[in-house]
């Protein structure tokens, strides 16, 4: 008989993450860096609106999470008081508020052992010397930070999907309809500039809602360790993005 419910809900990185905290593991070191990718910006965001520089806020970051495998502080993550988000933004707090000798003396890259995040930091670093908006608080700028980071990751696979089906013209002009926008005069343009009729764009619409739909709970599962948190953790972030 065919496993039901949480028993079939595939291995994340997060429950390879604390199941590191046993015992590290290769699969461990790569679901880490996995989860770093995710958090890395959201966290650096909040170091930046506290009022430390880009790289100031880049060396707090990675001496978190330097800190995180050195200090083994997954352990002390409880999955029944609270989101993995919650408590990562909770054990930097805790960092800055401890090691704010070390923040001030720390030099780039000095006395710690780096953190996978090598590919991150070269493919995104224009993006951290951003400023942040005025007009939220640092644990906003967090969430929001966050969920723009899984709906940029949902994105760039949806858009990498439909380049490798040969539809990277169809998705460029079609992704605007992910945002919910219904504006029908839209339909018989779209269908002219794609040589489509109206009837196959509202399909093709539908399609890539749904395909957005399946990668962003994929990205999502990512982060919990059990399949019904997905759909509250989906609710917040389409909050946060509102805030």
């Amino acid at each position: 008989m065919a496993e039901r419910g949480a028993d079939r809900f595939p291995t994340t990185r997060l429950s390879l993450v604390l199941a590191a905290c046993l015992g590290p593991s290769a699969q461990s070191d790569e679901a880490l860096a996995g989860l770093c990718r995710i958090y890395w910006y959201p966290l650096f965001s909040y170091a930046r609106r506290q009022g430390y520089s880009a790289e100031e806020a880049e060396d707090i970051t990675q001496g978190f999470f330097a800190r995180v495998l050195e200090k083994q502080y997954l352990r002390d993550f409880q999955k029944e008081r609270g989101r993995f988000r919650s408590f990562l933004l909770a054990s930097l707090k805790h960092f800055m508020a401890n090691e704010r000798d070390w923040i001030h003396a720390q030099k780039r890259g000095g006395g710690m052992a780096p953190v996978p995040l090598d590919a991150v930091l070269q493919s995104d670093s224009g993006c951290y010397n951003l400023e942040p908006r005025d007009d939220l608080t640092p644990e906003k700028l967090f969430e929001r930070q966050w969920a723009l980071t899984i709906l940029n990751r949902v994105m760039a696979q949806l858009q990498a999907e439909s380049a490798q089906a040969g539809k990277q013209d169809q998705f460029d002009r079609l992704k605007v309809f992910l945002t919910g926008e219904h504006e029908g005069a839209r339909y018989s343009l779209l269908a002219a500039e794609l040589g489509m009729t109206e009837g196959s764009v509202k399909v093709a619409i539908h399609r890539l809602r749904h395909r957005f739909g399946d990668i962003l709970r994929e990205e999502i599962s990512q982060t919990v360790v059990h399949p019904e948190e997905i759909g509250d953790e989906i609710r917040f972030l389409m909050a946060a993005i509102r805030a």
